[in-house]
Protein backbone atom coordinates (compact mmCIF):
# COMPACT_ATOMS: atom_id res chain seq x y z
CA UNK A 1 0.00 0.00 0.00
CA UNK A 2 1.25 3.35 -1.25
CA UNK A 3 0.26 6.47 0.39
CA UNK A 4 -1.84 7.51 -1.82
CA UNK A 5 -3.56 4.56 -2.63
CA UNK A 6 -4.70 1.59 -1.45
CA UNK A 7 -3.67 -2.08 -3.04
CA UNK A 8 -5.06 -4.84 -2.57
CA UNK A 9 -4.88 -8.43 -5.00
CA UNK A 10 -8.38 -9.83 -5.27
CA UNK A 11 -7.61 -13.31 -4.55
CA UNK A 12 -5.51 -12.74 -1.36
CA UNK A 13 -8.36 -10.53 0.02
CA UNK A 14 -9.21 -6.67 0.53
CA UNK A 15 -8.23 -5.59 3.76
CA UNK A 16 -11.16 -3.04 4.27
CA UNK A 17 -14.66 -3.61 5.72
CA UNK A 18 -16.38 -4.03 2.86
CA UNK A 19 -15.45 -5.62 -0.48
CA UNK A 20 -15.18 -2.34 -3.04
CA UNK A 21 -15.73 -4.01 -6.18
CA UNK A 22 -19.06 -3.81 -6.89
CA UNK A 23 -19.11 -0.49 -5.63
CA UNK A 24 -16.13 0.78 -7.75
CA UNK A 25 -18.18 -0.76 -10.52
CA UNK A 26 -21.37 1.43 -10.36
CA UNK A 27 -23.75 1.96 -10.20
CA UNK A 28 -24.77 -0.53 -12.48
CA UNK A 29 -28.55 -0.63 -14.47
CA UNK A 30 -30.56 -3.70 -13.39
CA UNK A 31 -31.05 -6.54 -15.30
CA UNK A 32 -34.76 -7.16 -14.44
CA UNK A 33 -35.14 -10.12 -16.13
CA UNK A 34 -38.95 -12.04 -16.89
CA UNK A 35 -38.78 -15.40 -17.96
CA UNK A 36 -40.85 -18.95 -18.13
CA UNK A 37 -39.92 -22.50 -17.71
CA UNK A 38 -40.80 -25.11 -20.47
CA UNK A 39 -44.15 -25.41 -18.21
CA UNK A 40 -45.15 -22.03 -18.52
CA UNK A 41 -44.35 -21.32 -14.31
CA UNK A 42 -43.33 -17.82 -14.43
CA UNK A 43 -40.80 -16.24 -12.97
CA UNK A 44 -39.08 -12.29 -12.69
CA UNK A 45 -36.02 -11.58 -11.32
CA UNK A 46 -33.29 -8.48 -11.08
CA UNK A 47 -29.80 -9.05 -11.96
CA UNK A 48 -26.84 -6.35 -11.12
CA UNK A 49 -24.57 -7.50 -13.53
CA UNK A 50 -26.42 -6.33 -16.60
CA UNK A 51 -25.67 -4.40 -19.50
CA UNK A 52 -25.48 -3.62 -23.57
CA UNK A 53 -23.17 -5.48 -25.55
CA UNK A 54 -23.90 -4.21 -29.27
CA UNK A 55 -25.94 -1.69 -31.13
CA UNK A 56 -26.67 -3.83 -34.84
CA UNK A 57 -28.47 -6.24 -33.53
CA UNK A 58 -29.11 -4.76 -30.42
CA UNK A 59 -27.65 -7.32 -27.68
CA UNK A 60 -28.07 -7.11 -23.79
CA UNK A 61 -26.76 -9.31 -21.59
CA UNK A 62 -26.82 -10.58 -17.37
CA UNK A 63 -24.75 -12.54 -15.47
CA UNK A 64 -26.38 -15.30 -13.40
CA UNK A 65 -24.18 -16.26 -10.20
CA UNK A 66 -25.01 -19.56 -9.57
CA UNK A 67 -27.54 -21.72 -11.30
CA UNK A 68 -30.56 -19.61 -10.81
CA UNK A 69 -34.23 -19.51 -11.71
CA UNK A 70 -33.86 -16.98 -14.90
CA UNK A 71 -30.70 -19.27 -16.56
CA UNK A 72 -32.69 -22.35 -16.26
CA UNK A 73 -35.86 -20.71 -17.96
CA UNK A 74 -33.73 -19.09 -20.74
CA UNK A 75 -31.92 -22.53 -21.42
CA UNK A 76 -35.06 -24.61 -21.86
CA UNK A 77 -36.98 -21.94 -24.27
CA UNK A 78 -34.92 -19.52 -25.97
CA UNK A 79 -36.44 -16.21 -24.58
CA UNK A 80 -36.66 -13.44 -21.80
CA UNK A 81 -37.88 -10.04 -21.19
CA UNK A 82 -35.68 -7.31 -19.67
CA UNK A 83 -37.90 -4.67 -17.86
CA UNK A 84 -36.68 -1.43 -16.87
CA UNK A 85 -36.52 -0.34 -12.80
CA UNK A 86 -37.84 2.68 -11.95
CA UNK A 87 -37.77 4.32 -8.57
CA UNK A 88 -41.81 4.26 -8.26
CA UNK A 89 -41.19 0.17 -9.12
CA UNK A 90 -38.21 0.30 -6.54
CA UNK A 91 -40.15 -2.01 -3.84
CA UNK A 92 -41.89 -4.42 -6.34
CA UNK A 93 -38.13 -4.53 -7.63
CA UNK A 94 -36.84 -5.60 -4.42
CA UNK A 95 -40.09 -8.10 -4.01
CA UNK A 96 -38.92 -10.27 -7.25
CA UNK A 97 -35.96 -10.78 -5.52
CA UNK A 98 -36.66 -12.77 -2.77
CA UNK A 99 -35.43 -16.00 -2.73
CA UNK A 100 -38.32 -17.87 -3.40
CA UNK A 101 -38.98 -21.27 -4.85
CA UNK A 102 -38.66 -22.40 -8.43
CA UNK A 103 -42.35 -22.56 -8.89
CA UNK A 104 -43.02 -19.08 -7.45
CA UNK A 105 -44.73 -16.35 -9.52
CA UNK A 106 -42.84 -13.28 -9.01
CA UNK A 107 -45.16 -11.25 -11.01
CA UNK A 108 -47.80 -12.37 -8.37
CA UNK A 109 -45.34 -12.10 -5.33
CA UNK A 110 -44.26 -8.16 -6.43
CA UNK A 111 -48.09 -7.24 -7.28
CA UNK A 112 -46.92 -6.57 -11.05
CA UNK A 113 -49.47 -7.36 -14.40
CA UNK A 114 -47.64 -9.80 -16.70
CA UNK A 115 -48.45 -8.27 -20.67
CA UNK A 116 -48.10 -10.83 -23.11
CA UNK A 117 -45.06 -10.28 -25.65
CA UNK A 118 -45.68 -9.41 -29.03
CA UNK A 119 -42.90 -11.55 -30.60
CA UNK A 120 -41.28 -13.60 -27.93
CA UNK A 121 -43.75 -15.61 -25.54
CA UNK A 122 -42.11 -14.11 -21.81
CA UNK A 123 -44.63 -11.76 -20.95
CA UNK A 124 -43.30 -8.05 -20.05
CA UNK A 125 -44.19 -6.04 -16.53
CA UNK A 126 -47.31 -3.98 -17.46
CA UNK A 127 -45.98 -1.43 -14.95
CA UNK A 128 -42.88 -1.06 -16.33
CA UNK A 129 -42.50 2.00 -18.84
CA UNK A 130 -39.64 0.32 -21.02
CA UNK A 131 -39.52 -3.55 -21.90
CA UNK A 132 -37.04 -5.39 -24.20
CA UNK A 133 -38.28 -8.50 -25.75
CA UNK A 134 -35.43 -10.82 -26.60
CA UNK A 135 -34.30 -14.46 -27.83
CA UNK A 136 -31.44 -15.77 -26.26
CA UNK A 137 -28.28 -15.83 -28.68
CA UNK A 138 -25.70 -17.29 -25.90
CA UNK A 139 -25.13 -18.47 -22.86
CA UNK A 140 -21.26 -18.47 -21.67
CA UNK A 141 -19.92 -20.07 -18.73
CA UNK A 142 -17.07 -17.40 -17.08
CA UNK A 143 -13.30 -18.58 -16.74
CA UNK A 144 -10.93 -17.41 -14.78
CA UNK A 145 -7.32 -16.03 -16.23
CA UNK A 146 -6.07 -19.60 -15.15
CA UNK A 147 -9.14 -21.67 -17.54
CA UNK A 148 -11.05 -22.56 -14.34
CA UNK A 149 -15.02 -22.31 -15.05
CA UNK A 150 -16.38 -20.33 -12.48
CA UNK A 151 -20.34 -20.72 -11.39
CA UNK A 152 -21.18 -17.76 -12.98
CA UNK A 153 -23.14 -17.42 -16.65
CA UNK A 154 -23.10 -15.09 -19.02
CA UNK A 155 -26.57 -14.53 -20.78
CA UNK A 156 -26.81 -12.61 -23.81
CA UNK A 157 -30.13 -11.85 -26.00
CA UNK A 158 -31.01 -9.91 -29.07
CA UNK A 159 -33.52 -7.40 -28.60
CA UNK A 160 -36.46 -8.41 -31.07
CA UNK A 161 -38.82 -6.07 -29.11
CA UNK A 162 -39.19 -2.57 -27.78
CA UNK A 163 -42.17 -1.21 -25.75
CA UNK A 164 -41.48 2.42 -24.69
CA UNK A 165 -43.94 4.64 -22.81
CA UNK A 166 -44.96 7.52 -24.90
CA UNK A 167 -44.48 9.93 -22.83
CA UNK A 168 -40.61 9.35 -22.48
CA UNK A 169 -40.45 10.18 -26.21
CA UNK A 170 -39.56 13.89 -26.71
CA UNK A 171 -39.37 15.32 -30.07
CA UNK A 172 -38.21 12.08 -31.18
CA UNK A 173 -35.67 11.58 -28.56
CA UNK A 174 -36.00 9.28 -25.53
CA UNK A 175 -35.55 10.96 -22.23
CA UNK A 176 -33.44 9.00 -19.96
CA UNK A 177 -34.72 10.64 -16.76
CA UNK A 178 -37.88 11.46 -17.02
CA UNK A 179 -37.85 7.26 -16.51
CA UNK A 180 -36.47 7.91 -13.06
CA UNK A 181 -34.19 4.98 -13.47
CA UNK A 182 -32.56 2.90 -10.76
CA UNK A 183 -29.23 1.80 -10.59
CA UNK A 184 -27.23 -1.19 -8.23
CA UNK A 185 -24.86 0.69 -5.83
CA UNK A 186 -22.12 -0.94 -3.59
CA UNK A 187 -23.72 -2.19 -0.47
CA UNK A 188 -25.84 -4.81 0.20
CA UNK A 189 -29.25 -1.27 0.08
CA UNK A 190 -27.39 0.74 -2.35
CA UNK A 191 -29.29 2.47 -5.05
CA UNK A 192 -29.35 5.15 -7.15
CA UNK A 193 -31.65 7.58 -8.81
CA UNK A 194 -31.39 8.82 -12.16
CA UNK A 195 -32.47 12.63 -11.92
CA UNK A 196 -32.28 15.35 -14.79
CA UNK A 197 -30.35 17.47 -12.75
CA UNK A 198 -27.59 15.55 -12.77
CA UNK A 199 -27.45 15.39 -16.41
CA UNK A 200 -23.92 17.45 -18.84
CA UNK A 201 -23.18 17.33 -22.13
CA UNK A 202 -19.84 16.72 -23.87
CA UNK A 203 -19.52 15.86 -27.56
CA UNK A 204 -16.84 13.54 -29.10
CA UNK A 205 -13.45 15.63 -30.07
CA UNK A 206 -13.23 15.67 -33.91
CA UNK A 207 -9.45 13.53 -34.26
CA UNK A 208 -7.14 16.73 -35.94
Amino acid sequence: MTADKHFYEPSKGHGLAHDPFNAIVGPRPIGWIASHAANGALNLAPYSFFNAFNYTPPIIGFASVGRKDSLINIEQTGEFVWNLATRPLAEAMNLSSAAAPPDTDEFSLAGLTPVPGRIVKVPRVAESPVAFECRCSQILQLTSAAGGKVETWLVLGEVVGVHIDQALLKNGSYDTAAAHPILRGGGPADYFEVLEESLFHMRRPAYP
